[in-house]
């Protein structure tokens, strides 16, 4: 008996619900999906499956070696996968989900590079600032920028994402800029709806930490619209600087509260599993990181104003 081939049948047959569909799937006889379980059964001295004209069942024993199975079987195909990588060549459809402001600011312009290093992968790109289901919607990978990434997914950091608070010159000038987190209660502060505080900001210094509930006439889901508002003067946003960089740079945006620090982020290349990392999306990984690393380009700003956030 080929008991690797027999542990394959038994997993097919649970997984299809019985013998008939799994010998299809596998392109074998009924009778040869049969007897190969049914030697598997003998060989283990043990029951693995109920059988009765209506349905198949899992007996506990089945169950067990069911578990166990699908882990070699997984081992297996993970080592041969392994193998391949090493001679394989990034190609086919690339799937990708990124934030939308970021996705058009700083992805958008890497894209030639990447297909022209390796123009046998198409790339399917959508922008969408809600959480996406990469299994269920089919994506290879998403980029999301938090400061704590929960669940099973499998996460490699890309960039750090720092978060600015400022306002446009004639603002302060008009209102002031504050000095303490406190004061941001006497300013109208521009929320964007999406972030993780919502209207609640964070700031630290010397270990203590201000949590300030602003309040402003202007709340958006989207960044590079409080971005404009404040440049024309509206208020104070509290925005990564993956936003704001040009304009701190240029000088149509002030920092401020320069002495009290914010949460730092971080961008996150996220995919499903370790399990067979194909080369099209460890490639596309390297990528990004090798392009931004820990001194990203939207924070080149940094070495010429001494307002910078700490």
């Amino acid at each position: 008996m080929d008991r690797l081939a027999a542990m394959q049948v038994f997993n097919k047959v649970v997984e299809a619900g019985s013998f008939v569909r799994a010998a299809a799937l596998l392109g074998i006889s009924t009778t040869a999906a049969s007897r190969l379980v049914a030697d598997l059964e003998s060989h283990l001295g043990a029951r693995l499956l109920q059988r009765t004209t209506r349905r198949l069942s899992l007996t506990e024993a089945g169950r067990a070696y069911h578990e166990r199975a699908m882990q070699i079987l997984a081992d297996i195909a993970e080592a041969e996968a392994a193998l391949d990588d090493e001679t394989a060549q990034p190609g086919g459809l690339l799937r990708v989900n990124a934030p939308v402001s970021f996705g058009v600011r700083h992805l958008a312009t890497l894209l030639p590079r990447y297909q022209a290093a390796h123009p046998a992968v198409k790339l399917e790109l959508t922008l969408s600032d809600r959480t996406v289901d990469l299994v269920e919607e089919g994506y290879d990978l998403a980029l999301r920028i938090s400061g704590q990434l929960a669940g099973n997914l499998i996460t490699r950091r890309l960039a750090p994402i720092r978060i600015a608070a400022c306002a446009a010159p004639a603002y302060l000038a008009r209102h002031g800029a504050p000095q303490t987190p406190q004061e941001l209660l006497q300013h109208n502060c521009l929320i964007y709806t999406y972030g993780a505080g919502g209207d609640e900001w964070r700031f630290t210094q010397g270990g203590t930490v201000h949590t300030i509930k602003v309040q402003g006439t202007l709340r958006a889901n989207n960044g590079d619209l409080l971005v404009a508002a404040a440049r024309a003067g509206a208020g104070l946003i509290n925005e990564p600087t993956f936003l704001v960089g040009d304009d701190l740079q240029a000088g149509t945006l002030e920092c401020v509260l320069p002495g009290f620090a914010s949460p730092e982020l971080a961008l996150y290349a996220v995919y499903p599993s370790r399990r067979h990392l194909s080369a099209k999306v460890r490639s596309f990984i390297d990528f990004l990181r090798a392009e931004w690393g820990d001194t990203p380009p939207w924070d080149a700003w940094m070495h010429s104003v001494h307002t910078a956030p700490q």
